[in-house]
């Protein structure tokens, strides 16, 4: 990657040395780069961590969301190239698992430059996915959809400040969730892990497993203690599952 080179689509953190290998995380609707703070540097000194930053929060609060998964996946896809010197694997976790399959092929058809691995975490197939009315329902039935999930998310919507600060972005990723309806599953052309939590409300270990239709290449399913954030409480055991992963 060219020295320099920086984008607000993305947030880098960088290796001491060349990396080996980088790791592009998605987060959930709601989310934010920063759900991935902890996680900059957990992969050992060779994997640079790039955390991406969705419009309409934290760095970017000052812009207004997309409320297009498609338009996202256009957009982060096209940042990409400068970072391609190197392997590059995806993780995205709920809204994120969505675009990191979306990001996935548009590297492949448009750069020629398949992703080593795609991890997604609680979100089912795309041909599995059904219309989510909550994301056009009243500010009472969305709060109650993120409430249902848990999280961090959660707790920070409890202050009415805060409330009022995040609410339009994750009401524009919840429509863009809603809009993204079920199709085909288009093949991958790398090998794809599927995370979900043993308690989530949202999504079943099943339904994890369609991700196997879309994963000529290789498809692995890891079940670990949770609900739909089990990523937070089961930070450790996920990193070290990754790392794993990325270090084959």
């Amino acid at each position: 990657m060219a020295l320099g080179t920086e984008s607000i689509w993305l947030r880098r953190y960088p290796t001491v040395t060349t990396p080996r290998l980088r790791l592009l995380c998605l987060p959930h609707a709601g989310g934010a780069a920063g759900f991935f703070h902890s996680w900059g540097h957990a992969f050992g000194d060779d994997v640079e961590v790039l955390a991406v930053r969705y419009p309409g929060r934290q760095e970017r609060i000052a812009e207004d969301p997309w409320t297009a998964l498609e338009d996202l996946a256009d957009a982060i896809a096209d940042e990409l190239p400068p970072y391609l010197d190197t392997p590059l694997a995806v993780f995205g976790h709920s809204m994120g698992a969505t675009l990191g399959y979306e990001v996935t092929l548009r590297l492949a058809q448009r750069y020629h430059a398949a992703p080593s691995l795609l991890m997604v975490s609680c979100r089912k197939a795309p041909h599995l996915l059904t219309p989510r009315t909550a994301a056009f329902g009243t500010d009472e039935e969305l709060l109650a959809e993120v409430h249902k999930l848990g999280g961090t998310d959660s707790a920070l919507l409890a202050d009415a400040d805060l409330r009022d600060l995040v609410l339009p972005a994750l009401r524009a990723d919840f429509r863009a969730v809603a809009r993204y309806t079920a199709r085909p599953g288009v093949p991958l052309p790398c090998p794809v892990v599927g995370y979900v939590g043993d308690r989530d409300p949202d999504v079943g270990p099943d339904e994890v497993a369609g991700w196997a239709r879309t994963a000529p290449l290789g498809f692995e399913l890891k079940v670990l203690p949770g609900g739909h954030f089990y990523l937070v409480d089961q930070r450790d055991a996920l990193i070290a599952d990754i790392r794993a992963r990325l270090a084959r």
